[in-house]
């Protein structure tokens, strides 16, 4: 070859080489610009959406599929080579869905970087071969996108790095891993219309821990194991226990809990695993009939440290995902048809750990104990130059505490409430039918609250309710354009968490009917005094009532509120629909 030619190809390769490095430069985050002492703002993530879309065009979209309050895009990151690049192709071919998010909480912001780094990794064909041509992957890098823009240094006290980080809730100071169910911020309802597109096979919400200082670096916690489907409870297991194999052939010390002291800043009273009601992501995707994966690396780990594990735990779930995500497809599917015949059976609604115990090593740091001459506590001091084996009891037994027998066919909302209902379970995908005509005389359930404690505070906007009392059977009339909530659908479980009134994180637990638990109409006291007499002249039974709840009811006495009230609640002044619960249980589909 002349040397002419020669120099011109050896330009022309240098070209291509210095073109490719360039290339791949406009694909690293400033978090490995940085070294993983930085992350980027949000811009960059819209940036770099655009930059892997325009890269590999054939392989990766950029969706948008939400506005924050503040205006911001959320954007959702859809990658394979499967050729099934919309939700309808990837049902229609089978192909399994991989959901991460990260950022829910956004000054946790590990799965942002870490998820950009691995997808680049994966389209260049440096690691996972194959993978994304065995499912879709969908990746939010941000959440919470608001609260990522909250930037500043001391966001998170309790973690090491990055040096500035977002805000834990979001502009409208709603902290979004409260809110899977009741569903009050757009930036929610945005997600579960992405997840009722998609109907992702794994749904993985990517944390890191508060907490205590030890040597473990990473939680993986997954859900259906202790709650939900049965037959998708074995699977659960092989899907966490898969992970956190894995997760240990590459140098990490997972843990299959949340580490969580049972006791406050006491090392010494060990752990309880649970399930987290549905407001939590864990809680809520069984519901579903899919798997939800909460991935927790340890806040006091370096930020380079937490990036590659979270790295390292989406390629392991995307692993397992490639050689059994088409067979967990298909037993979701069943589920979802044994979902659709819940009604008449017993409904699980929360769950706890019972006083069940093992003892496990867990690897922890020396400490001491000692009052605080600050604030005058006994207060932990860990020593991080003295690794040390803790000896500390796990409740691992976790079991149902609340059990309900769902209703034979479903659930009836009157029309009053139905606009605000129907809207919530719109949020969910849970099917249900308008009434076009009234019913009357309708054999049905009610529950009518013997006590209706509110919360003293708010919660994230809310005044919750804890509501006693039992259903009983009743006949009524409903007027059209009522509700009707049927359990024979893949939905049920949904259904049966927002509509029962003692579940965790029902509606009405929520506080949206506490005004049926007020009184609003009145009897004046000198009034309820001739009723009351008039009442002990006519029903000797009454007065016989009266006069045992004197001798037995020592409060009754002492309170002339409640006395009065035992004759107004008898009288046909008293409100009949005061304290009853304004959804209805029906054993047969009207």
């Amino acid at each position: 070859m002349p040397p002419m030619i020669r120099r011109a190809v050896l330009l022309a390769l240098l070209t291509a080489a210095t073109s490719v490095h360039a290339a791949a430069d406009t694909l690293r985050t400033v978090a490995e610009q940085s070294g993983f002492k930085r992350t980027g703002r949000y811009d960059e993530v819209v940036d770099l959406c655009a930059r892997f879309a325009k890269g590999w065009p054939d392989a990766v979209r950029c969706d948008e599929f939400g506005r924050t309050p503040e205006g911001r895009p959320m954007i959702a990151i859809v990658a394979t080579t499967s050729g099934a690049r919309t939700p309808e192709a990837a049902h229609e071919k089978g192909i399994p869905v991989t959901l991460f998010q990260g950022g829910i909480h956004a000054g946790e912001i590990d799965g942002k970087d870490a998820g950009f780094l691995l997808l680049r990794e994966l389209l260049q064909g440096k690691t996972g071969a194959g993978l994304l041509d065995k499912q879709v992957m969908v990746f939010v890098p941000v959440f919470n996108v608001d609260g990522h823009e909250r930037f500043a240094a001391w966001n998170r006290p309790n973690q090491r790095g990055p040096e500035q980080m977002g805000w834990r809730t979001t502009a409208q100071n709603y902290n979004l891993n409260r809110d899977y169910l009741k569903a009050d911020a757009p930036e929610m309802r945005a997600m579960l219309a992405l997840m009722n597109r998609w109907d992702p096979t794994v749904y993985v919400d990517l944390h890191v821990t508060d907490g205590a200082k030890f040597e473990h670096d990473v939680a993986v916690m997954v859900e259906p194991v202790y709650s939900g489907d049965e037959e998708l409870r074995k699977l659960g297991r092989e899907l966490r226990d898969g992970t956190i194999a894995r997760l240990t052939k590459q140098g990490s010390l997972p843990v299959s809990f949340y580490p969580a002291f049972v006791v406050t800043d006491d090392p010494a009273s060990g752990f309880a695993d649970a399930v987290a009601p549905p407001r939590f992501s864990t809680g809520y995707v069984p519901l579903r009939n899919r798997f939800a994966v909460l991935v927790e690396t340890h806040s006091w780990k370096p930020y380079p440290t937490r990036v590659k594990i979270t790295r390292n735990t989406l390629l392991d779930v995307m692993q397992l995902v490639g050689e059994r995500g088409r067979d967990w497809r298909a037993e979701q599917l069943t589920a979802d048809e044994r979902a659709a015949t819940l009604g008449g059976t017993r409904v699980a609604l929360d769950y706890r750990a019972t006083d069940k115990a093992r003892e496990i090593e867990f690897r922890g740091y020396a400490y001491t104990r000692a009052p605080s001459e600050i604030s005058g506590a006994l207060m932990t001091r860990y020593d991080e130059r003295k690794p040390q084996v803790w000896k500390v009891p796990l409740r691992d037994d976790v079991q149902p505490t609340v059990l309900v027998e769902a209703p034979k066919a479903g659930y009836l909302v009157p029309v009053a409430w139905a606009d605000a209902v129907a809207a919530r379970l719109d949020a969910h995908g849970v099917a249900y039918k308008r009434l076009t005509d009234p019913l009357t005389r309708l054999p049905l359930q009610t529950f009518r609250a013997t006590k209706a404690t509110l919360a003293g505070e708010s919660v994230e906007s809310h005044q919750r309710a804890t509501l006693e009392g039992a259903w009983s059977s009743e006949t009524r009339d409903l007027a059209a354009g009522a509700l009707y909530v049927p359990l024979a659908q893949a939905r049920s479980r949904i259904a049966v968490a927002l509509l029962e009134p003692q579940a965790p994180d029902s509606l009405a637990a929520w506080g949206w009917f506490n005004n049926a638990f007020e009184q609003k109409e009145y009897m004046e006291e000198y009034v309820a005094e001739d009723v009351a007499r008039e009442q002990l002249k006519r029903d000797p039974a009454l007065a016989a009532e009266f006069q045992r709840r004197l001798a037995t009811d020592a409060e009754f006495v002492r309170s002339p509120a409640a006395r009065l009230q035992f004759f107004a609640r008898r009288h046909a002044s008293w409100d009949e629909q005061m304290n009853l619960y304004p959804v209805f249980r029906i054993d047969r589909a009207p």
